[in-house]
C-alpha cells in the first residue's frame, strides 16, 4: 500500500494512540488530534487522503464532523469508529456520506482492509458540471465468479456514474454498496463456481443510478435480512455487507427467491442538503428545547 496521509479524531487518548500506532505500522504519515473543532480549524484538512472520526453521544460527534466537511465541500472520505453497539448515530453518519466504519478495539486485518479498500477507491476527478442531462445509459456485463473481474467492473461503473453527476466520487460511499453486492454474488450466492455466472446491469441518468446484480445461486430467505434501521445490526458479523448496502444506497429491493438484488442511488447533493438541514432542525430544536428547561 503506498504511503497515504492520515487523520485521526478522536477524543479517546489510549484509542487514539493504538489507531495511531498501527496505521503508522502499515507506513502511512498520521495526524492524530483529540478535539474535533481543532481538526475542523485545520487548513489543510483537503490534503488528507482520509480521515477517521469516533463516534460518541456528544454535541461534537462524528456525524457533526462529517455535516462540517460537507459544507466545506471538502473531498476526502470520512471512516467512523465506535465501541458501542447500540449506536444511532451510525445509520446517520453512513446517509451523510461515512465510506465505512471501523469497530473498537480495532482489529488489525480489519483495519488494514477498511483503509487498503478506501483508500483504492478515492478516485480523483474533477468535477465537470456540464455533464450531458438528457443521457439514459445502460450497461450490462455477464461474468464468471470471479471478484478480480468485479473490481474492474466496479471501476468502471463508478467512473460511468460520476461522469453523469449522480455522485462525485471522491466523497461517495457507493463503492462500497456495489463492492459488497459484487463480493455476496460471488462468494455468497455462487460459492466461488467459476461456472456460474454473475449478471450486472447498470440503467444510469442524472436523475439516479439503477443497478441489479443477479446470481445463478440457490438464494436466501430474504425475511431474514435484520433490520438495518437497527444500529446494533451493523456490528454482527454475519450479514455486514447487506445491511451497509442498505444504509448507503436510497432503495434496496431482492426478489423472492433471493439471487437478484436491485440498488438505486439519487444524486447526493440533493440528499445531502437534506440531511444537513434535517440535522441543524434537530440541533436547533435541542437548543430551545434545553433553553426553555433552564427557564
Amino acid at each position: 500500500m503506498d504511503k497515504r496521509r492520515i487523520l485521526i479524531v478522536d477524543d479517546n487518548d489510549e484509542l487514539r494512540a493504538v489507531l495511531e500506532a498501527a496505521l503508522r505500522e502499515l507506513g502511512h504519515e498520521v495526524v492524530a488530534i483529540g478535539e474535533r473543532r481543532e481538526a475542523l480549524a485545520r487548513e489543510d484538512l483537503e490534503e488528507f487522503d482520509l480521515i477517521i472520526s469516533d463516534l460518541t453521544d456528544d454535541e461534537d460527534s462524528g456525524v457533526q464532523l462529517l455535516s462540517e466537511i460537507k459544507r466545506k465541500r471538502l473531498m476526502v472520505p470520512v471512516v467512523i469508529s465506535s465501541d458501542q453497539a447500540q449506536q444511532p448515530g451510525v445509520v446517520k453518519a453512513f446517509k451523510m456520506g461515512a465510506v465505512n466504519y471501523l469497530r473498537s478495539p480495532y482489529d488489525k486485518e480489519e483495519l488494514c482492509s477498511i483503509v487498503e479498500k478506501t483508500l483504492a477507491y478515492k478516485l480523483r476527478f474533477v468535477d465537470d458540471l456540464k455533464v450531458l442531462p438528457y443521457v439514459h445509459e445502460k450497461i450490462e456485463f455477464e461474468l464468471p465468479s470471479d471478484v478480480s473481474l468485479m473490481n474492474g467492473v466496479l471501476q468502471y461503473l463508478i467512473e460511468r456514474v460520476a461522469k453523469l453527476g449522480v455522485i462525485k466520487p471522491e466523497r461517495s460511499n457507493l463503492f462500497i454498496a456495489l463492492d459488497e453486492a459484487f463480493v455476496n454474488a460471488v462468494k455468497h450466492g455462487n460459492k466461488n463456481d467459476p461456472t456460474k455466472l454473475v449478471r450486472i446491469t447498470a440503467e444510469l441518468s442524472p436523475q439516479e443510478a439503477r443497478f441489479t446484480v443477479e446470481d445463478e445461486g440457490e438464494g436466501f430467505d430474504v425475511e431474514q435480512i435484520p433490520d438495518p434501521r437497527d444500529p446494533a445490526n451493523l456490528f454482527k458479523a454475519s450479514g455486514r455487507g447487506v445491511l451497509l448496502i442498505y444504509n448507503i444506497m436510497d432503495k434496496v429491493e431482492y426478489n423472492a427467491r433471493g439471487n437478484r438484488l436491485t440498488m438505486i442511488k439519487r444524486p447526493e447533493d440533493t440528499l445531502d442538503a437534506d440531511l444537513i438541514e434535517a440535522l441543524d432542525k434537530d440541533d436547533s430544536n435541542n437548543s430551545s428545547g434545553n433553553h426553555h428547561k433552564q427557564n
